[in-house]
C-alpha cells in the first residue's frame, strides 16, 4: 500500500499469519538498503510464523530515489511515524500491539520514535553505535530513550560498533557477524521471534 506522509509517499508490505494475529511488526530498511535484505527477510517469516502480522514500511526518501536519509533526523521520523500510523489504522492490523523494528539507521528511527508511537517494544538490528572509527560520536542515548523493551542484536565485527549491555533490555552479539548480519539470518531470527513471544505473551 502507497501512503503519504508529509515528506512524500511512503510503502507498506503487509503480511497476515495464518491465524488471528498476536502483535504488528512494523520494521525498515537501514540508510542505502531494502526491507528485502535477508536479516529483515528471515525476521519478517519467523514472526509470521510465530504468529504476528509483519509491515514492512520503504521510507519516503527511498521511495523518492534517494539512497540516505540526510543528517536531520526529525524528517526522516516525521515520515516514519506517519507511515507507522497509517498502519496502525489499517483494518488488516488495527488494535495489535505494535513492535517497531528497524536494521541499522531503521534502528536508530525505530528507537527515536517508540514512545511517541505508543509501541510495545522495539528489534535493533546492527544498531549502528557511532559512524565508523568515530567512536566518540556515541548514540547510545537514542537507545536509552526507547522507554520500552529494546531488542539489540549486533555482530562483534561491526565497524559501527556494538553497544553496552546496560543500554538495552537484551543485548545478543553475534560472534564473527559484521553489520549485515547475514552469516545465519535463521536463528537470528528465532532469536528475535522468541524474545517477542516473551514479551507480548
Amino acid at each position: 500500500m502507497e501512503i503519504d506522509t508529509p515528506r512524500g509517499p511512503a510503502l507498506a508490505d503487509i503480511d497476515l499469519p495464518s491465524g488471528e494475529p498476536r502483535y504488528l511488526l512494523a520494521i525498515t530498511h537501514g540508510a542505502g538498503g531494502g526491507v528485502d535484505a535477508p536479516d529483515i527477510t528471515a525476521v519478517c517469516e519467523a514472526v509470521l510464523k510465530a504468529g504476528g502480522a509483519v509491515a514492512r514500511i520503504t521510507q519516503a526518501y527511498r521511495v523518492a530515489g534517494r539512497r540516505m536519509p540526510g543528517s536531520a533526523t526529525a524528517p526522516q521520523d516525521e515520515a516514519w511515524k506517519a507511515a507507522v500510523r497509517s498502519v496502525c489504522a489499517d483494518e488488516r492490523s488495527a488494535g495489535l500491539p505494535l513492535v517497531l523494528a528497524g536494521r541499522s539507521n531503521g534502528a536508530r528511527v525505530a528507537c527515536r520514535t517508540a514512545a511517541g508511537l505508543g509501541a510495545a517494544a522495539v528489534v535493533a538490528l546492527a544498531f549502528p553505535l557511532h559512524p565508523p572509527g568515530k567512536p566518540e560520536r556515541s548514540r547510545a542515548g537514542e537507545l536509552r530513550r526507547a522507554g520500552v523493551p529494546t531488542l539489540v542484536i549486533n555482530g562483534d565485527r561491526d565497524p559501527f560498533g556494538v553497544p553496552d549491555a546496560g543500554d538495552a533490555t537484551s543485548l545478543v552479539v553475534r560472534e564473527g557477524e559484521r553489520h549485515d548480519l547475514a552469516k545465519d539470518v535463521e536463528s537470528l531470527a528465532a532469536v528475535v521471534a522468541d524474545w517477542l513471544a516473551e514479551r507480548l505473551d
